[in-house]
C-alpha cells in the first residue's frame, strides 16, 4: 500500500495539477470569506466562520473529483493499470493506497485555512470571542466530508478510461448525496422514506458535526460510506483485473 501512496503523492507534486488545484481552491474560498461583499467576514459583524463552513463543501464537490478523476481513468487509459494490476499488489493496496494519497491532498488544501480561524479568532471583540467547538467540529465535519467524496470520485474514475467522465459522475455523486437527498427529502414531506433521505444527505450530517458537539453516529455514517466506496471501487478493480 504504502509503495502506491507515495507513488500517488510524487505524482501529484510533480505535476501542476496539485498546484493548481489547491491555488483554485484557497483562492474560491479566501475570495468568499473575505472579499464578496455578500459574504465577507469583516461586514458580517460577528466572529463567525459560518460562511466558510456552509459553502466550502460546494466548492469541494467540484474540486475533489478534479483530483481523483485521474487516479484510475489515466492508469487505464494508458495502460499502466495493467502493469499494476500484474505486479505482486493486492487490489485493497491499490485502492486504500489512492484514497489516502487523494485523501491527504485535500487536506492538505484544508490546513492553511486554519488561518482564518486565527483571524477570526483575533478580530473578536474581545479576541477570542467565537464559538471554537463549533469550528472544530467543523473541521472534522469538512475532513470527513472530504474523505466521502474522495472515496465516490476514485470509484467514478475507476469506471471509465475518460477522466472528463470521472470528473462529471464524481461531481453528480457528490451533489446528489450533498444535496440531493435533502431537497428529495423536503418534496417527499413527511413519512419515512422523507426521513430517510433526511438522514442519509450528507449535509445533514455535515451540519450536525458543526454544532460543536462531535455525534459518533455522524461519524460512523460518514466513514461507513467511505468504506462503501471504497469496496465498490475494489470490486471493479477486481474485474479489471479478471
Amino acid at each position: 500500500m504504502y509503495p502506491i501512496f507515495q507513488k500517488e503523492v510524487s505524482s501529484f507534486f510533480n505535476s501542476l495539477i496539485a498546484y493548481i488545484v489547491m491555488a483554485a481552491f484557497l483562492l474560491a474560498v479566501g475570495l468568499i470569506v473575505w472579499v464578496f461583499p455578500d459574504t465577507n467576514v469583516l461586514d458580517y459583524g460577528y466572529a463567525d466562520l459560518s460562511v466558510f463552513f456552509n459553502l466550502t463543501p460546494f466548492v469541494l464537490v467540484f474540486l475533489i473529483p478534479a483530483v481523483t478523476m485521474r487516479s484510475l481513468a489515466e492508469e487505464s487509459r494508458t495502460g499502466t493499470l495493467e502493469l499494476l494490476l500484474t505486479k505482486p499488489l493486492s487490489d485493497v493496496s491499490l485502492v486504500v493506497g489512492k484514497f489516502l494519497a487523494n485523501w491527504l491532498l485535500v487536506a492538505l488544501m484544508l490546513l492553511p485555512t486554519l488561518l482564518y480561524y486565527v483571524s477570526v479568532y483575533q478580530l473578536g471583540n474581545p479576541p477570542g470571542n467565537i464559538d471554537s467547538a463549533a469550528v472544530f467540529g467543523s473541521y472534522i465535519g469538512l475532513l470527513l466530508l472530504s474523505g466521502v467524496l474522495t472515496a465516490m470520485g476514485l470509484w467514478a474514475s475507476s469506471l471509465n478510461d475518460n477522466q472528463i467522465v470521472a470528473f462529471v459522475i464524481g461531481v453528480f455523486l457528490g451533489f446528489v448525496w450533498y444535496s440531493g437527498f435533502g431537497a428529495l427529502s423536503q418534496l417527499l414531506g413527511s413519512g419515512d422514506l422523507a426521513l430517510f433521505f433526511s438522514a442519509a444527505a450528507l449535509d445533514q450530517q455535515y451540519q450536525a458535526l458543526g454544532r460543536g458537539v462531535v455525534d459518533l453516529r455522524n461519524v460512523v455514517y460518514l466513514l461507513s460510506l467511505i468504506v462503501f466506496f471504497l469496496v465498490l471501487t475494489y470490486w471493479r478493480v477486481g474485474a479489471l483485473r479478471r
